[in-house]
């Protein structure tokens, strides 16, 4: 059953062209990987917009954020022999890298779930201090009672790892600071308590033993986590062969936890796929898609920033249908539904 997703006639939702930048010495290159929630009515996202700065003759130009989260500006002399800029994504200056881009996540709100704009009323989120210092990426939202806890990636020179802030009203924000150290992101926290406690998906990586495979962890507080567990790993031959990584807050059905994340090949081809974890103790599989339940096969799934590329972390479910938001091709925001019957039908349950 591959391909189930019923995408929206008016995707992109959101494109770099449909936002102004952060300030006037930089450019949007993508929007991407929302973060969704519900909020006063009203559909919100919280975006990840990517930014680089305006280039002048004979130099690099690279943004970082202060301990404020105001965007600084370095200049590099392309013939300085301390540069490396070969690579357009990272380079490096006398043994430092840099992005050439760097993101920060933006509140944008909707009544009908498809036309989006911004609230002056409600800020954009900004990088701040040594472990946000290349800006913060892909948020996961999940909701426990009455808060709303944002788990984020952290970007600096030091790693990658995952950060928390916490809110209830969306201007004021609780900073937690970084939840699991690097190498990590792809963190997820369900939206229920499991015996008391705390549970949350998440990815470390390691580049020589083991992989990009999904965790689970447990947490008396939100902050503070242990009893890890690896539930899923990547397969040969398969949509997931390279790596893999949770999406939004798993969804909680009569048969389980049902979790969609994203796959990817050798050849950094993102799909969807979907996971079913008992309910009482999510750390058992009870079943996992064979094939994606999604692949990038629209033109602005296939063309873009980096292409052949779906990737969601933030859904709102009503019913049987999931409202599925994600990435394409990591520059545009787009809208597919979901069943949940048809999901369990094609992880065989």
């Amino acid at each position: 059953m591959p391909d189930i997703a019923i995408r929206y006639k008016q995707n992109p939702l959101l494109s770099p062209k449909d936002l102004e930048p952060s300030n006037e010495n930089m450019i949007i290159e993508c929007l991407l990987n929302p973060g969704v929630f519900e909020f006063n009515g009203k559909t919100g996202l919280l975006v990840r917009v990517a930014e680089r700065t305006l280039q002048k003759e004979g130099v690099m130009s690279v943004p970082i954020y202060n301990d404020f989260g105001n965007v600084e500006i370095l200049d590099f002399d392309l013939n300085d022999p301390k540069l490396n800029a070969s690579d357009a994504r990272v380079i490096s200056y006398d043994g430092t890298d840099y992005l050439t881009t760097i993101s920060h996540l933006r509140l944008l709100f909707s009544d009908d779930g498809i036309t989006f704009k911004e609230d002056k009323n409600y800020p954009s989120l900004f990088g701040e201090g040594d472990y946000e210092s290349y800006g913060i990426e892909d948020c996961r939202v999940s909701k426990i009672e009455d808060t709303y806890y944002l788990t984020y990636t952290m970007v600096s020179p030091n790693g990658v790892g995952v950060g928390l802030r916490t809110t209830k009203d969306w201007k004021n924000f609780e900073k937690k600071g970084m939840v699991f150290s690097p190498h990590n992101k792809d963190c997820a926290i369900f939206e229920e308590k499991i015996n008391g406690k705390y549970f949350a998906l998440h990815r470390p990586s390691s580049p020589e033993l083991g992989g990009n495979y999904i965790w689970l962890s447990e947490s008396p507080d939100s902050v503070h986590w242990g009893n890890h567990k690896c539930i899923a790993k990547t397969r040969a031959g398969k949509f997931d062969s390279k790596r893999l990584g949770a999406g939004a807050a798993p969804i909680k059905t009569d048969k389980g936890w049902l979790e969609i994340y994203h796959g990817a090949t050798e050849a950094n081809r993102y799909c969807l796929g979907a996971i079913l974890l008992d309910l009482k103790d999510p750390s058992i599989v009870i079943a996992r898609s064979e094939v994606p339940i999604m692949e990038p096969i629209a033109s602005y799934e296939q063309t873009g920033f980096f292409g052949n590329v779906v990737f969601t972390n933030g859904h709102i479910v009503d019913g049987d249908t999931i409202k599925m938001y994600y990435g394409a091709s990591d520059e545009h925001v787009c809208l597919a539904n979901f069943s949940i019957k048809d999901i369990l039908k094609s992880l065989g349950q």
